[in-house]
């Protein structure tokens, strides 16, 4: 399977015969048998009314003439009073056996549509951080709602309007073939013939310019998104009117290709009404000729008149509809290309649980590259044993982060490349949901979703009772900051948590993952948005959090992590040095240069080993 490159607005398929995403779809609508089987059947008796509208009005019309010439044949002021109700009745089931249709089945498309989407909204969920890095948002998005759009347009016009159409026209063929001449029936089959050839060729034809259109629509989408997420930046640098060029840029390209399509939509429709009218006026001429020769009543007039009416509007609906499928089977196979995008990491079958004992880490010889040409960690190897603390540093880009992604499984070592293991399991064996239970992360860059403080803070633990919540924000030294504000826990943090700042985010992170209290806490630059004297206060707290549990901290402010049990040193993707703070700064090696750059622009953390500030393991 492929993965999106940076470039792409969402996955696109090429265009397709429709078959396979109409065999995605069909197991979704054959859980509900019965309610299709009815609905079936209140279709027949629709049709079979609608078709006997027009068999009552030409008996109407004929006794009727019979009786205003005083015929001897005249009927009964009854009999006409008596067709007439049936006219009304045969009216009254067709709009009721098609609600009934509509009513019986509604279960069915909405139930495929919701089951669908969820379906996506899991599997997207379930792809490895690789295909979410490399995707756009705004252009998934889109192919996701005209996706779920399109399901519930291919069920209601395929199932249950072509099907209609056909035995409509397949009711109406057979009566005139039984009651007249065969002109008749060549003239509404040249009709049709001519009507169809001309919808699917034309169609075909203008269906490369609604696929241009989706593409350009996730594109412009892409960019207004992609430009509304970063608002600020846009702001500090004076871009809006090179954003707004940018948007209409897309917007213009997408003009072109929209009008395009409305030009050859109008050319089709166009030929479709000339089609018809072409038809219908052959038949009644022949239908004049037969009243004029006596060979038909005016009842037989009407009738074929009223036939050719209803034979018109699904005729005219049948091009509208093989448009609409078209359209919604290319909007579905954008959405079910993304069911189809392979995932990188996956559980094996049978995969069991991750068995906690102690929750040692360990790390064997790892090689690991997000791109074949690209390797970023090469022979990896350390233990973060039990209960205890490991700090990792080094400069940006030596992999650091790397380590906490492997850990959570967000990506899988290669065959061949070492394992990483928790308490002897390897986790490539052992069920994500169960690994990722088991920890808990502090990242550097802290999103938040669009709602409360509450909420996000409580989403370490979604079972979480009030108090505990309030407690973890207690821990994370919040509690007093979201007392202060007029919603207090109710506040809205905003798109991405903008409404709050760098070092107030960091600590709902802070309190989500004390919340959670997993048995292996990771620190992947905790405090890095906090100023000195609220990261004195939290590294006490962190300590807290750290206390019989394995931590692995990931540091680039030396003073954060002297008090860990092991540090290691890592440049380059490769482990230079391992040791303790003393032990390290005595080396004289990577880390003591470190320490001494960092000593020299900030005095405050010039003392070595500060017990008060540091993570420290019971």
């Amino acid at each position: 399977m492929r993965h999106l490159s940076s470039g792409e607005p969402s996955p696109v398929s090429k265009p397709a015969s429709g078959w396979p995403t109409i065999r995605t779809l069909l197991p979704y609508l054959m859980e509900h048998r019965g309610r299709v089987a009815l609905a079936l059947v209140f279709l027949v008796a629709a049709k079979l009314a609608n078709v006997g509208v027009p068999l009552i009005m030409k008996e109407i019309v004929d006794g009727l003439g019979i009786t205003l010439s005083g015929g001897p044949e005249k009927l009964a002021f009854g009999v006409i009073a008596g067709l007439l109700i049936a006219y009304g009745a045969a009216r009254l089931s067709t709009t009721v056996f098609t609600e009934l249709r509509e009513f019986v089945f509604a279960k069915v498309t909405q139930s495929a549509v919701r089951r669908i989407a969820l379906e996506v909204f899991r599997h997207l969920h379930s792809l490895s951080l690789r295909f979410h890095l490399n995707r756009q948002t705004g252009g998934m998005t889109r192919d996701i709602e005209r996706g779920s759009r399109g399901v519930s347009s291919l069920v209601s016009y395929t199932l249950y309007s072509i099907l209609p159409t056909l035995v409509e026209i397949a009711l109406v063929l057979s009566i005139l073939a039984w009651k007249y001449d065969k002109w008749f029936v060549i003239i509404t089959l040249v009709a049709l013939a001519a009507y169809i050839v001309w919808s699917v060729a034309v169609t075909e034809w203008r269906t490369g310019f609604r696929r241009a259109m989706n593409d350009l629509d996730s594109k412009a989408n892409v960019r207004a998104v992609d430009s509304l997420l970063n608002y600020e930046t846009v702001k500090y640098f004076g871009n809006e009117e090179y954003e707004a060029k940018r948007y209409d840029q897309s917007m213009a390209r997408w003009e072109e290709a929209a009008v395009k399509s409305q030009t050859s939509l109008s050319l089709l429709n166009t030929g479709q009404s000339a089609i018809i009218a072409v038809a219908v006026t052959a038949i009644m001429w022949r239908a004049t000729v037969g009243v004029a020769n006596g060979s038909m009543t005016l009842g037989d007039l009407v009738l074929v008149n009223a036939f050719m009416i209803q034979l018109y509007i699904p005729l005219n609906f049948l091009g509208v509809l093989y448009r609409e499928i078209k359209q919604s089977l290319a909007d579905m196979e954008r959405m079910f290309t993304l069911l189809r995008e392979n995932r990188e990491v996956a559980d094996q079958p049978g995969a069991p649980a991750l068995a906690l004992t102690g929750a040692a880490i360990r790390f064997e010889h790892v090689d690991f590259s997000y791109e074949p040409n690209r390797q970023i960690l090469f022979d990896v190897d350390f233990a973060v044993p039990a209960g205890r603390t490991v700090a990792v540093v080094g400069h940006s880009g030596s992999g650091k982060s790397t380590l906490a992604r492997l850990l959570y499984r967000f990506y899988d070592v290669a065959p061949g490349g070492g394992a990483i293991r928790i308490d002897g399991q390897d986790l490539r064996a052992v069920r994500q949901e169960s690994l990722r239970r088991a920890i808990g992360i502090v990242p550097q860059d802290t999103v938040l979703f669009n709602d409360t403080i509450y909420y996000n803070i409580a989403y370490g633990n979604t079972e979480a009772s009030r108090e505990e919540v309030e407690a973890a924000a207690r821990m994370a030294s919040i509690h007093e900051f979201v007392m202060t504000l007029p919603d207090k826990y109710d506040t809205m943090v905003g798109e991405r948590g903008l409404k709050l700042s760098g070092g107030e985010k960091q600590r709902v992170a802070i309190a989500r993952a004390l919340l959670k209290n997993p048995a292996i806490m990771i620190f992947d630059e905790a405090t890095s948005a906090l100023d000195s004297q609220t990261e004195k206060a939290i590294q006490a707290e962190l300590r807290k959090a750290a206390e019989n549990r394995t931590t692995l901290v990931i540091a680039h402010r030396l003073s954060t992590i002297a008090d860990a049990h092991q540090i290691i040193v890592m440049d380059r993707g490769r482990i230079v040095e391992r040791g303790a703070h003393a032990e390290l700064l005595a080396l004289g090696g990577h880390y003591a240069r470190m320490w001494e750059l960092q000593q020299e622009g900030d005095g405050e953390d010039a003392a070595p080993a500060a017990p008060a500030t540091g993570l420290k393991a019971a």
